[in-house]
């Protein structure tokens, strides 16, 4: 924009509280290991290359065009980011083992305290592993397995085959949230989408945040199995009793989430 390096500095000055802003905003939505520095230095970075690039005659508020700036430089900055930890994982996974281990027994799902005292680990430990793992799982869009949602939902420059796959699973998502049973399909849509504060989600369920945070883990496993039984069958975990009850409503779910999905999909195959 041909500025003098004053007015360059005094623009990057002024903005300087909109890069906090934007770096608390990130921080309150990844886990705890993610450093506030390392997000401070790329987006304060990012606005300096902002001021330099800026055209005023574009017609575009320099306060817009920043932002953008800097939560793409944050968002570059978390892709390169181990979201969750080898330890968080590696407890998920005892975890999971657990859960399946205690549902076989117990007939049921098992609640995080009985898990808990199954591992011999305390509740909030549990409760801990679950939120850092789910938010590493929706918030990177890593799914927490192989397939990387993050490469389907957010790409530079997508070949046409790249963008229709990016759709179907895109739209496999939405299917397989709006089937999920009613309560765990609240608490994805209100925790992930409308971002309430667990408290309120569990107030309006009327059960403890507890509760809330296991049919939080309950759904993320649910919508995960959904998608990989159409789109990658291979990863979907073998249920530990396939002929149980559960295996059978895992399977039903499943089918009701393929079918939906088959039934939006017809009036555009008809229009094409």
């Amino acid at each position: 924009m041909g500025a003098s390096k004053e007015t360059l500095e005094e623009l990057v000055r002024q903005h300087m509280g909109l890069v906090g802003h934007i770096v608390r905003e990130t921080m309150g939505r990844v886990p705890a290991h993610v450093n506030r520095d390392d997000l401070q230095s790329a987006g304060l970075f990012a606005l300096v290359k902002a001021a330099q690039a800026f055209e005023e005659d574009r017609g575009v508020p320099f306060t817009r065009y920043a932002a953008s700036r800097v939560r793409g430089a944050i968002l570059d900055e978390l892709r390169g980011i181990d979201w969750a930890s080898r330890s968080v994982r590696r407890r998920a996974r005892d975890i999971d083992a657990a859960r399946s281990t205690l549902a076989s027994s117990l007939g049921r799902v098992a609640d995080n305290a009985e898990v808990a005292q199954n591992l011999g680990i305390s509740l909030s430990e549990v409760e801990s592993n679950d939120s850092d793992l789910a938010r590493a799982n929706v918030l990177s869009l890593q799914g927490g397995t192989e397939t990387s949602y993050e490469d389907l939902l957010v790409s530079g420059t997508p070949t046409p085959e790249e963008s229709a796959m990016h759709r179907e699973r895109l739209d496999y998502l939405v299917d397989a949230i709006e089937e999920l049973p009613e309560r765990m399909r609240v608490v994805v849509q209100e925790y992930f989408l409308g971002e309430r504060p667990m408290a309120e989600i569990a107030e309006t369920l009327g059960v403890t945040e507890s509760r809330v945070s296991q049919i939080r883990a309950e759904a993320l496993v649910m919508l995960r199995d959904a998608m990989n039984s159409a789109l990658d069958p291979e990863l979907v975990t073998p249920h530990v009793r396939p002929d149980g009850c559960a295996a059978q409503r895992r399977m039903a779910y499943f089918q009701s989430v393929a079918t939906r999905h088959a039934e939006r999909r017809a009036p555009r195959l008809h229009s094409a």
